[in-house]
C-alpha cells in the first residue's frame, strides 16, 4: 500500500519515518507479516505492563480487568497491537500515531473486535496542548523513531497524570543490537522490514533515563528483553539488545 496521507507536523515527528510505517499499515495485524516480531513479543509486553500497573496502582493481580477505572495512552500505537490489550485489561484506552494509515487500520481492527478505543493521528505535543492527562502511558519501540526528542519527552511527561506510570521500550545502542536487529533481523532473516531502524538513533538506558529525568520523570525499573534458545523472548537483566524502562511522575 502506498502511503499518501500527510503525517501531523510537530518537532517530534519525522515525516519520513511516519510514511515508512504508514506504508505497512495493511499488514500490521498479519502475525506472519512485516510486524511478525511485534506479534511475538506482545504477550510479554502485555504481562510486563500488567504487572507494573498492578504494583504501581495497587490493583488485584487476579482480576481479569486490573486496569479498570484507569486512563491509558499508547504513544506510537501503530495499528493497536498494545492498545487493544490495554483496553481488554479494562483501561479507558487512547492510541496515537504519526501515520494516519496506522490509525485507520487500528480503528477498523478495534471496531471489528468490539473494543471502544479512541484513536487519533496526532503528535504528542498537540495532544499535550489539550490539557489531557493519563494515568498510564505506554511508548513501545517508538523513541528510536522520534525526531525532536526534547519536545517529545516534555510532551510525554506533560500527558502523564500526577503519580502516573510510564512504560517505554527501545533498542540499546550496542554492537549486539546492531547485530541482532539490523544485521540479523533486517538484512539476513528479513523478519523486520529493511530500513526500519537507524542504529545511530538508538538510546542507551542511561541516556533515556537522563532524558526522562530532564522532563521531570523518575525511572523506577529497568528490564532487558532478550531471546533464549528453548525459551524464546524473555525479560531479565540483559539490556544489550532491547530494554524496558518504567518511570513515574511526581505526585500532586
Amino acid at each position: 500500500m502506498a502511503s499518501l496521507a500527510t503525517p501531523p507536523a510537530a518537532a517530534s515527528i519525522s515525516a519520513e519515518e511516519a510514511r515508512f510505517f504508514g506504508a505497512l499499515a495493511e499488514d500490521w495485524w498479519n502475525p506472519r507479516g512485516s510486524s511478525a516480531m511485534l506479534h511475538r513479543i506482545t504477550p510479554l509486553r502485555s504481562q510486563l505492563v500488567r504487572d507494573a500497573a498492578v504494583a504501581h496502582f495497587g490493583r488485584d493481580a487476579r482480576s481479569r480487568q486490573p486496569l479498570a477505572g484507569l486512563t491509558a495512552l499508547d504513544i506510537g500505537c501503530g495499528a493497536g497491537l498494545m492498545t487493544e490489550p490495554l483496553a481488554r485489561m479494562g483501561a479507558s484506552a487512547t492510541g496515537i500515531d504519526a501515520a494516519p494509515e496506522n490509525i485507520a487500520a487500528a480503528s477498523a481492527h478495534a471496531s471489528a473486535a468490539g473494543l471502544a478505543i479512541r484513536y487519533q493521528a496526532i503528535a504528542v505535543e498537540d495532544l499535550a496542548a489539550t490539557g489531557q492527562r493519563f494515568d498510564l502511558i505506554t511508548c513501545l519501540e517508538v523513541v528510536e523513531h522520534v525526531a525532536g526528542r526534547d519536545s517529545f519527552f516534555a510532551a510525554l511527561a506533560g500527558l502523564l497524570a500526577p503519580g502516573g506510570l510510564a512504560i517505554l521500550s527501545t533498542p540499546n545502542r550496542t554492537a549486539a543490537s546492531w547485530a541482532v536487529l539490523i544485521g540479523g533481523a533486517e538484512m539476513l532473516l528479513r523478519s523486520i522490514p529493511r530500513g526500519a531502524h537507524d542504529w545511530q538513533r538508538f538510546m542507551t538506558p542511561a541516556e533515556l533515563t537522563e532524558a526522562l529525568a530532564n522532563a521531570g520523570l523518575t525511572v523506577t525499573d529497568t528490564q532487558g528483553l532478550s531471546w533464549r534458545p528453548g525459551k524464546g523472548f524473555v525479560l531479565g537483566t540483559d539490556v544489550s539488545v532491547n530494554y524496558f524502562l518504567t518511570a513515574v511522575a511526581p505526585a500532586a
